[in-house]
């Protein structure tokens, strides 16, 4: 359809891609460089548009830094929520779907560009406490929240027991799963990371620990 004839801006769509291609070279340059590292003028060529573009689009090197980071955090949590209903809503087996969903955490959570976003928003938490603080709070804590609906939803049909504090028992899951890779990663390196089978020894276990617990 015709833009004109759509009543659509007819640099909508060109718009759109710009401010797209601009976040895409920005996370790039972000995560390879950190902040201060980072220059507009080499976001901008990235994106193959001028400078003058992206200030259009971001009034600074913050808001541009900002967009990207608190712009991961819908995404996170559109992922998980989706996991929890496939694995768990759908659950007649608790220890099966906690361990599939211990899997699905640590290959999603292990990702090198999630190792690198997170270490990008620790670096920078004390010069930017609103931005890292704002992430936490929307995308992990949040995540997590919804994992401990979820799994009242599991004690609600008899497959577990009711936790007193949902939200706590989801963290006390979560870490079980990722205390020992994540910190192995965000110290030594994704080239220093456990093998599959202790990833899934450690899925296993966590699941085993956690009806320990909730059964």
């Amino acid at each position: 359809m015709d833009p004109q004839q759509s009543g659509a801006r007819p640099d909508g769509g060109r718009t759109a891609r710009k401010r797209r291609a601009i976040l895409a070279a920005a996370t790039e340059v972000f995560l390879q460089n950190g902040y201060l590292g980072a220059s507009m003028d080499e976001v901008a060529a990235k994106a193959a548009v001028s400078k003058q573009t992206v200030y259009k689009q971001f009034a600074d090197k913050k808001h541009l830094f900002a967009e990207i980071i608190l712009g991961t955090t819908a995404h996170l949590v559109d992922g998980f929520e989706q996991t929890y209903g496939s694995i768990l809503d759908e659950a007649t087996d608790p220890r099966q779907a906690l361990r599939d969903l211990a899997r699905d955490f640590l290959a999603n959570l292990t990702r090198p560009d999630v190792l690198q976003l997170r270490r990008l928003v620790i670096a920078e938490a004390d010069r930017f406490p609103d931005i890292s603080g704002a992430w936490f709070e929307r995308g992990f804590h949040q995540s997590l929240v919804l994992l401990g609906q979820a799994l009242e939803r599991l004690a609600d049909r008899g497959l577990l027991r009711k936790p007193a504090d949902p939200t706590l028992a989801a963290y006390q899951f979560a870490g079980l799963v990722m205390y020992k890779p994540m910190n192995q990663l965000m110290f030594a390196g994704a080239q220093a990371g456990p093998d599959p089978k202790e990833l899934d020894h450690i899925a296993d276990q966590a699941a085993e620990a956690f009806l320990a617990a909730y059964g």
